[in-house]
């Protein structure tokens, strides 16, 4: 078994994507107390610009404030957190995510332009879906937070990589019934983008 010392990005599904230049704006990337784990929290870059000459552009659009594990031993990614901008994108996110998903895993993404009443359940493959939830003004930490009804002063005190493991771990245990619907269905029903800086202080 991998331990905590010895697991590396290159031996994850975390390797594959930042070498494909799909790992943005860190604010974690590194093992987690569980061996054999490695925990990522940033963006997630789902399409990138046209690159002109050897402009470095950032992409057109992401998975955004990523809580995610990735397991060494399987190479998989059994737990993600995550922002769209717009419900279209979810399906640029299973693509990307595609090879890396599993049917055991819990994959929770929170969207801008769906009903602040609606709670969704989306195929992201043949076999892994994920729950599709509003997120009004707030963020995906502290919304991951109430959904798993983690109190923010029972983390404070750890350091990052362990916040991190104790948020996963009990992502991994969530469990929720919501409204099945398609892919198709939830771009049918999602609504205008919505401008995340309005109504918030300058």
């Amino acid at each position: 078994m991998t331990t905590l010392d010895q697991v590396r990005l290159a031996d994850t599904a975390f390797g594959k994507l930042d070498a494909e230049g799909r790992l943005l704006n860190a604010v974690l990337k590194e093992p987690v107390p569980a061996p054999g784990y490695f925990g990522f929290r940033g963006d997630i870059a789902l399409k990138f610009q046209e690159m002109l000459a050897d402009e470095k552009r950032p992409p057109e659009y992401s998975i955004e404030q990523v809580l995610a594990i990735a397991d060494s031993a399987t190479g998989k990614i059994p737990l993600l957190a995550g922002y769209l901008h717009s419900f279209a994108y979810l399906r640029d996110a299973a693509e990307v995510l595609a090879d890396y998903l599993t049917p055991s895993g819990t994959y929770v993404f929170f969207v801008n332009n769906i009903d602040f009443l609606k709670k969704y359940r989306v195929p992201l493959t043949a076999e892994v879906s994920a729950y599709v939830l509003p997120l009004d003004e707030s963020t995906v930490w502290k919304e991951t937070l109430e959904l798993i009804d983690l109190d923010r002063n029972d983390v404070k005190k750890l350091g990052s990589p362990e916040k991190h493991q104790k948020v996963m771990d009990m992502l991994a245990a969530f469990t929720a019934k919501y409204e099945d619907i398609s892919y198709d269905e939830g771009v049918a029903r999602m609504e205008p983008v919505r401008n995340r800086n309005e109504n918030r202080p300058v």
